[in-house]
C-alpha cells in the first residue's frame, strides 16, 4: 500500500491506489510462480530422490546418495512451502542457497559463465526477496498470523 509521500514522488499520482491495490497481488504471484518453477523442476528428482548421485558428488558434496536426497526434498519441499506461503522465509533461504549452489555449478564447474548460470542468478533473486520480506498477503504464514 502506498502512503501519501509515495504517492507524491509519482509522476501520475492518481495512479498510486492502483499501485497499492495490485501490489500484493504482484508479490503473491511472483512468490506462487517461483514455487511452481521450483516444484516443476524438482519432480523428477522427487520421483528418483537418488538419480542426482553422480552430479552431486561430480561438484564435490559427499555422500552423493544423502546430498542427491537432500537435493530433491529442498527444491521440491521449498517450492511446495514458496507456493502457499508456509514457513516462507526458510523455505526462500534453502531455495536461494540451493540456486546459488546452481549457479557454482554453472559458471565455475561446466564453465558456462552468465549464459548457463544467468536463470539460476534471477531465481535466487527473486527466492532472496522472499527471504528478507516473507510472503506478506495471501499466504498461510499471514492467516497464522505468524512468520519467521
Amino acid at each position: 500500500m502506498q502512503t501519501g509521500r509515495e504517492r507524491e514522488g509519482l509522476i501520475l499520482p492518481f495512479l498510486g491506489p492502483l499501485y497499492g491495490a495490485l501490489s500484493g497481488l504482484a508479490e503473491t504471484l511472483l512468490r506462487v510462480f517461483c514455487g511452481i518453477a521450483l516444484v516443476v523442476h524438482g519432480t523428477p528428482k522427487i520421483l528418483d530422490p537418488f538419480g542426482s548421485t553422480g552430479m552431486v558428488e561430480s561438484i564435490g558434496f559427499f555422500p552423493g546418495a544423502l546430498w542427491s536426497l537432500l537435493l530433491s526434498i529442498c527444491e521440491f519441499g521449498s517450492g511446495v512451502l514458496l507456493v502457499v506461503g508456509f514457513l516462507t522465509r526458510p523455505a526462500a533461504l534453502v531455495a536461494t542457497v540451493l540456486l546459488l549452489v546452481t549457479v557454482y555449478f554453472h559458471w565455475i564447474q561446466l564453465g558456462q559463465g552468465w549464459d548457463g548460470s544467468e536463470k539460476s542468478i534471477l531465481w535466487a533473486a527473486v527466492t532472496f526477496f522472499f527471504v528478507a520480506n516473507g510472503a506478506r498477503t495471501l499466504s498461510v504464514d499471514r492467516m497464522l498470523g505468524r512468520a519467521f
